[in-house]
């Protein structure tokens, strides 16, 4: 497994506020730079899959992989030869606010050249786009 980048804000938004941004998933374009649309078929739950488009390049299917409200969503993309990540960890800290961390990883046996298609842009946008929900998550 080769890990992409990882990224973590801390909010005075509630947890439910992400889980909200993240299964409305028509307004990820909103806050993350380098999706151009995503589409989900059917409810916001494990296991549902659904299709995203990044900017400049083909459309990627994907699937729900895990999703506990309040605490973890995590998205696999299915790559050729490979499988891209998204693992999302919400927490409370001590202070009362909300701790978010992402991380992004590549598994299987074309990883590596989907680490150089695809990782330094990964690693490069993803804390700004963290920041981005952050703010979305916030203002809802």
């Amino acid at each position: 497994m080769t890990t992409l980048g990882t990224a973590h804000i801390t909010s005075s938004a509630a947890p439910d506020a992400f889980f909200a941004r993240w299964a409305d998933m028509a307004t990820w374009p909103e806050w993350n730079a380098d999706t151009e649309w995503v589409r989900l078929d059917g409810p916001f739950a494990p296991g549902a899959t659904g299709v995203l488009k990044p900017k400049g390049a083909p459309k990627v299917p994907f699937v729900v992989a895990a999703l506990v409200p309040g605490r973890e969503f995590t998205d696999v993309s299915k790559l050729v030869g490979a499988r891209l990540t998204f693992r999302h960890l919400v927490s409370a800290t001590t202070e009362g606010a909300t701790r978010v961390d992402v991380t992004v990883t590549l598994r299987g046996p074309l990883a590596r050249l989907w680490n150089l298609a695809l990782g330094k842009g990964i690693a490069a946008t993803l804390q700004a786009d963290l920041d981005r929900l952050r703010s979305a998550a916030e203002a809802a």
